[in-house]
């Protein structure tokens, strides 16, 4: 019978292929290279295939789709459970192909080459970050070393290195040769995350969607373009509830024999999208005491019941779904009086 669900476990250069018909029966189990994929499924009837969300899977979505097929990639977490053994290629393809098929499956969105692109900007944006903070951290270390003690933050560390430079505070010539060429590598370091900040500045002021995104207080060119970039098409999400969720910005439930017990937020999801969320509702809360709107007075009345952590991560879960009405519908943001 004709193959109707195919699940594909992926690899850099291995692939496994597990096909069933219409009654769920295995017809088709088979491992190809990676140069057999395209001309083997461009020979297959349009089916559906089913891949996990991992690296490589939505260049081959995107690729499997243009030969008509009907590609859906899937979270790992949620083809586990249909492994019926243990873990190998063929075990794995098996279970994608039995997840694949689930009505109420959750799936990720297929990036587009453009979406992708925009993330390798900020990618290599946050690797350069993480390693100024890695350098600035071992410059703070080695000056521990001769009694210089500096406190956290990029501005007291110049400070400090500028002193050193004016020789207001002393240090043996090799050390101070050594701790300033670290410090000159950390210089070049600021300039190349510059230059891909404006980058993104420019990214975000050219598309229509990020502009819009901006509008929200503490959502800057760097929120905006990575959340575009990230989410695709708003509408695979049925609601703003439910694009929070994915954003792992929901509670964690433990709920039995009808007690509902809700815990802290699940944490699923991009840690980078909803590390960005909240540190942007951070810094807009710094302005909201002062103003009347109803957005501003709730959050100022949670953060005397609770604390500032909760009333962020709680402010970061409206803006989600803010986002996603503003996404999904197309609208402009309004803030209510």
């Amino acid at each position: 019978m004709a193959i109707v669900r195919i699940g594909l476990d992926i690899a850099k250069l291995v692939f496994q292929v597990h096909g069933v018909d219409g009654h769920g029966k295995a017809v088709l189990k088979k491992t190809l290279s990676r140069s057999e994929m395209l001309g083997y499924f461009t020979k297959l009837a349009p089916c559906l295939i089913g891949i996990e969300a991992c690296a490589g899977a939505h260049y081959w979505a995107r690729e499997l789709a243009k030969l008509g097929h009907d590609v859906r990639l899937m979270a790992s977490q949620f083809v586990a459970p249909y492994r019926k053994s243990g873990k190998n290629d063929a075990n794995d393809a098996d279970a994608i192909c039995e997840a694949v098929g689930r009505p109420n499956m959750r799936f990720v969105p297929v990036k587009t080459e453009e979406a992708q692109a925009i993330l390798t900007l900020h990618r290599a944006r946050d690797l350069l970050v993480a390693e100024r903070v890695a350098l600035s951290n071992q410059i703070r270390g080695l000056l521990g070393e001769f009694g210089i003690a500096v406190a956290g933050g990029m501005a007291r560390l110049r400070r400090v290195m500028l002193e050193i430079g004016t020789g207001n505070r002393s240090l043996p010539l090799l050390a101070k040769e050594t701790i300033g060429e670290l410090y000159e590598r950390l210089l070049v370091l600021d300039q190349r995350a510059e230059e891909y900040e404006r980058k993104i500045s420019v990214l975000a002021r050219q598309n229509e969607v990020a502009s819009r995104l901006m509008q929200i207080e503490g959502v800057g060119p760097i929120t905006a373009t990575a959340l575009v970039a990230s989410v695709g098409d708003a509408k695979v999400f049925r609601n703003g509830r439910e694009f929070a969720a994915w954003l792992g910005l929901t509670p964690r439930q433990h709920s039995s024999g009808g007690k509902s017990r809700l815990g802290g937020i699940t944490k699923r999801g991009d840690v980078r999208l909803r590390t960005l969320l909240i540190h942007g509702t951070r810094s807009a809360m710094r302005s909201m005491p002062g103003k009347t709107d109803r957005k501003s007075r709730w959050v100022v009345e949670l953060q005397k019941r609770s604390c500032n952590n909760v009333a962020a991560v709680a402010l970061a879960a409206k803006h989600a779904r803010i986002m996603w009405a503003m996404l999904a519908r197309g609208t402009e943001y309004k803030v209510a009086a």
